[in-house]
């Protein structure tokens, strides 16, 4: 498939961050795990700097969800639990994404989820943040369906492992490759956060969470509950919360360093390959844990200090 260039002027300006708010969807495999729930709540009690316009429930598959249309629709009953605790409508703004993953590189899952991020895209010069924490298939469907929403996006995907990592197999990727493929080929502009290596970095413990989340209104409790009986023994237990970091680094840039290197080459779970010929992409290397938990803490607190006034 042909896919619009874009000049490099225009890609190394979208791929720096501007003041002010940004326009966002979350695209999220909600029930996979327990570290979405807490990306869904960040981005949304973030109002002065992201606008959530939507969000979508992408296909997963595991022990959890038998098949990709099964994990996807336990992933959109999941968002819908946290926005019944926040207190948010769903109605025109939570949709359903893919019932399963791409066939091959042309051809792309129909769903609400991807009509919807063609008709957001296209809605506005404005640059859309389609933020992405699951397999990336409800967006590389998008930009397979009208290519020209390159020009008005810019991806963040947590996704695939440090590019120094000696393997791929990182669950949001090894779920759809071929759309993996798509969007590290096509040229949209794009904010890689890598997994091992890099957001490894964003962990926490039971007694962290007890004393900054748990008694933070019904939806910190329900996040506390998630997090404690992930584990049947705390002791000496922490846990990654992945997800947090693909919003804390639209909240702020620097909490997570990162470079612009030469979009990697996707061959399939094995190592990263090179191209120094391929476009530019930002990639982070690093995380600075603690203010991120910090400025989540805080907003979870003020959150349930105004539901209580």
């Amino acid at each position: 498939m042909n896919f619009p260039k874009i000049d490099d002027t225009v890609r190394l300006q979208r791929l720096r961050l501007p003041q002010g708010k940004l326009r966002m969807v979350l695209d999220t495999d909600a029930y996979n795990e327990i570290d979405d729930q807490f990306a869904i709540v960040y981005s949304l009690l973030s109002p002065d700097r992201l606008s959530v316009e939507a969000l979508y429930a992408a296909p997963f598959s595991n022990v959890r969800a038998n098949d990709p249309s099964e994990g996807m629709e336990k992933s959109y009953d999941e968002i819908l639990q946290l926005l019944r605790r926040l207190n948010v409508s769903p109605d025109g703004f939570v949709f359903r994404g893919s019932t399963g993953y791409l066939p091959d590189k042309n051809t792309p899952c129909e769903s609400e989820a991807a009509r919807d991020l063609v008709k957001k895209a296209m809605s506005s010069e404005e640059p859309l943040y389609v933020v992405a924490i699951g397999a990336i298939t409800n967006v590389a469907s998008a930009v397979l369906m009208e290519p020209e929403i390159i020009n008005r996006i810019v991806v963040v995907w947590l996704g695939g492992n440090a590019l120094n990592w000696p393997n791929n197999w990182e669950f949001n990727f090894q779920q759809d490759v071929p759309a993996a493929k798509i969007i590290f080929d096509c040229g949209v502009p794009l904010i890689h956060i890598p997994c091992m290596g890099v957001t490894t970095h964003l962990r926490t413990t039971v007694p962290e969470m007890e004393l900054n989340v748990k008694g933070r209104g019904a939806i910190g409790n329900y996040l506390f509950d998630a997090f404690r009986n992930y584990t049947d023994n705390p002791f000496g237990w922490s846990k990654e919360i992945w997800d947090v970091a693909a919003i804390a680094c639209l909240i702020d840039e620097s909490w997570t360093p990162s470079h612009l290197v030469h979009s990697p080459v996707v061959n399939g779970t094995n190592p990263w390959g090179t191209d120094h010929g391929r476009h530019l992409i930002r990639s982070a290397f690093f995380i600075h844990r603690d203010p991120i938990f910090r400025d989540l803490f805080r907003k979870l607190e003020a959150h349930a200090e105004r539901k209580d006034a």
